[in-house]
């Protein structure tokens, strides 16, 4: 069953979180991930969200979700976006009829 990460991101060093844009697409592609939202406009429709940047990406499944996060290829990425951001982050699964 497909799982998405939803990612709410502050910036708080936009300068140096460029280089972790660069970084994470490749370490996506290694674990079978890929974007859905990247830091599109967004509009709140109900109740209240201060939000940063939204971004969605979609995996075969949580475990692969999981993997990526805590894999080797991502964590030079991982170290700048917790320098240079606040993040709120989870993983659900998707739907299954």
């Amino acid at each position: 069953m497909s799982a998405y990460v939803i990612v709410d991101i502050e910036i708080t060093d936009p300068q140096q979180y460029e280089e972790y844009k660069k970084l994470t697409p490749a370490t996506l592609a290694a674990y079978g991930g890929k974007f859905i939202v990247r830091g599109g406009a967004t509009e709140t429709l109900e109740g209240e969200w201060p939000h940063g940047r939204i971004v969605v990406l979609e995996f075969s499944d949580v475990e692969r979700a999981k993997q990526w996060w805590g894999s080797p290829e991502y964590a030079d990425a991982k170290a700048i976006r917790h320098r240079t951001a606040k993040t709120k982050m989870i993983v659900v699964e998707g739907f299954h009829p």
